[in-house]
């Protein structure tokens, strides 16, 4: 649905974003992250057309955002960090303007402001002017009128900045009910959105790509392999010696136990390689009494630092060789 290809833009002198190349699948919620000044916006302005790039390509549902604006506009629905509302309007006539802009006009005008309406919980409110609303509203209004003409692709700036908590979970719960049927490009600082909301996150920083792909997977590269955590009910006599002993296994520790649990074993697979059968078959068959195994995992704050923090020899924190994972 997204393609882009070694793509640069230039302000002056200063490169703000420098050949960066991914796609986005149909459907897709992806979780475009990284630091202030790192692209983001950047980007996603030259994908809906509200700027040129200095070089490369981009294409949305096909069409080009150099050569074919018009066309990619018509497919895509844009929140900017500050919602592009109109006080002095009220709710429904500002969405209808917005169709309207999208060549929506009639009874299907009418039916594309009543379903936004519905679908971002607007419809109390439809009477009401802009202005008067809650920071709460007027961003669900910021929704609103980028969905007014159904698009393909829904591109959303920081949708919840400034928001109280309540408003947070609002509109985390509605931008989760508008995935699916759309592909959906989030860019916020509030982490825990992007785990309980996104499919995959792309990690820009230095205007350059240093991640893409599931957390779980960037996690684990991150770790350099796979890390199963063990909790048992009895620490067995040569338990740790079974567990090293296993094929594929190359390191055990054993750390401070909770819940009840006798130990925790972390257990490291040589090559990132699939080790959670037989090390569950060891805990089983030694007595141990398995209480939980899982994969251990960096969390997102952890994975965003490792990759965006510059230690002062100048290489990113936690990557071997400045590469993008």
């Amino acid at each position: 649905m997204i393609e882009v290809q070694k793509l640069s833009k230039f302000y002056g002198q200063r490169k703000a974003i420098d050949e960066i190349s991914f796609t986005v699948e149909k459907g897709e919620v992806l979780g475009f992250l990284g630091p202030n000044g790192a692209g983001k916006t950047t980007t996603m302005k030259i994908l809906t057309c509200f700027m040129p790039a200095s070089s490369g390509t981009a294409r949305v549902a096909g069409f080009d955002v150099f050569e074919q604006p018009l066309e990619v506009k018509r497919r895509v629905g844009y929140l900017p960090e500050t919602p592009p509302v109109y006080n002095d309007m009220i709710v429904a006539d500002f969405l209808a303007f917005k169709a309207a802009l999208h060549g929506i006009k009639g009874p299907d005008a009418k039916k594309a402001v009543g379903s936004a309406l519905e679908n971002c919980g607007l419809s109390q409110v439809g009477k009401r002017l802009i202005g008067n609303l809650s920071k709460g509203y007027q961003q669900r209004v910021g929704i609103a009128q980028a969905i007014v003409h159904n698009p393909q692709v829904l591109i959303l700036d920081e949708p919840t900045i400034g928001l109280d908590p309540k408003q947070i979970i609002e509109i985390r719960g509605l931008i989760k009910s508008l995935a699916g049927e759309r592909t959906v490009v989030l860019s916020t600082h509030i982490l825990p959105e992007v785990q309980t909301t996104c499919s995959r996150v792309l990690i820009i920083n230095e205007g350059k790509i240093v991640a893409s792909n599931t957390l779980e997977a960037i996690s684990a590269q991150l770790r350099k392999g796979n890390v199963i955590s063990l909790l048992v009910k009895n620490n067995v006599t040569g338990l740790m010696g079974k567990l090293r002993s296993v094929n594929g296994v190359a390191n055990v520790t054993e750390e401070p136990a909770d819940g009840g649990a006798a130990a925790r074993f972390v257990v490291t697979a040589a090559n990132g390689g699939e080790i959670r059968d037989a090390v569950s078959e060891i805990a089983v068959t030694s007595g141990a009494g398995l209480l939980e195994i899982k994969r251990e995992s960096l969390s997102l704050e952890e994975v965003f630092l490792k990759l965006t923090t510059v230690e002062p020899s100048g290489s990113q924190a936690g990557e071997p060789s400045g590469g993008a994972l």
